[in-house]
């Protein structure tokens, strides 16, 4: 049974503030978790999902659409459960871990608050570092689908931004330096690249494609640079990692389709679920 209050403010009315709602789902995850805050968020995207139970010990779960300001994801592969999870360090501390299942895309309409909402309720827990991850197209023919990649910067191509009003924030250091670092102490080989977020829900040309690479970018797809805004935003550090799942168009000689990356990611899931789940151990 749902414990959302009725006076749960509407995300979509303009006149809300997005933060009373993220604040509501704060306070709706600590009652039905029983754990009063967070430290670390993950948000899981194609491909990552099996990292939740490699990361330590799972104390609650709760349906992600019962939470306040959350929708039940509409892609396939995408969880919809949200998760509490304890993890012990080497030093008898703890920390707990949120991971957010039901990521909401640009694409599925239901506006920028929205997809903004996970980061900003995961702050709103307490949480100081966000993990985003995501599946993606690889531009390096080096970069074959199953590769993990760190993100060093992104390029928004989404024509929009989670800030609202005269709302100025740096991102000269989006993706933390330290966090990648610390990600290298587990693989000393992982590459790290830029990546361009294109609206979706289509795949993109091999035109834009090349245009992306002329900008800088290294990996296309369709997740993470808002939430990453938002959650700079926030104050909080974010690591970003991206799984290749196919070469982008007009690199990769064979039409793109969902099914190839949702295979790709089931392919590479028991490597990078393991990288990942140490990775946030070791943060």
């Amino acid at each position: 049974m749902s414990t959302t209050p009725a006076t749960t403010p509407d995300l979509d009315d303009p006149g809300t503030d997005p933060f009373d709602v993220a604040r509501a789902a704060a306070d709706h995850i600590a009652e039905t978790t029983g754990v009063p805050g967070h430290d670390i968020a993950l948000v899981l995207g194609s491909g990552w999902g099996g990292a939740a139970e490699l990361v330590g010990e799972v104390v609650a779960e709760v349906p992600t659409h019962e939470i306040p300001g959350f929708a039940r994801p509409s892609v396939v592969g995408h969880a919809a459960t949200t998760r509490s999870i304890r993890v012990d360090r080497a030093d008898g501390s703890t920390r707990q871990v949120l991971v957010i299942g039901g990521r909401t895309h640009l694409y599925e309409g239901r506006g920028v608050r929205r997809v903004a909402h996970g980061v900003r309720t995961a702050a709103a827990t307490g949480c100081s570092t966000v993990v985003l991850t995501n599946g993606c197209g690889g531009l390096h023919m080096a970069w074959r689908p199953g590769q993990p990649v760190l993100l060093k910067d992104h390029i928004n191509l989404t024509a929009t931004s989670p800030l609202e009003g005269a709302t100025f924030v740096d991102l000269t250091e989006v993706y933390s330096a330290r966090l990648r670092e610390v990600a290298r102490t587990i693989d000393a080989e992982l590459p790290e690249g830029v990546y361009a977020q294109f609206p979706g829900p289509h795949y993109e040309t091999p035109a834009e494609v090349r245009m992306a690479g002329l900008m800088g970018a290294d990996l296309v797809g369709m997740s993470t640079t808002l939430e990453a805004i938002a959650a700079r935003h926030c104050g909080m550090d974010v690591l970003g990692i991206s799984l290749v799942t196919n070469l982008a168009a007009g690199i990769s000689p064979q039409p793109l389709s969902h099914e190839e990356v949702l295979e790709a990611g089931a392919a590479a899931a028991p490597r990078i679920s393991d990288l990942l789940a140490r990775i946030v151990r070791a943060i």
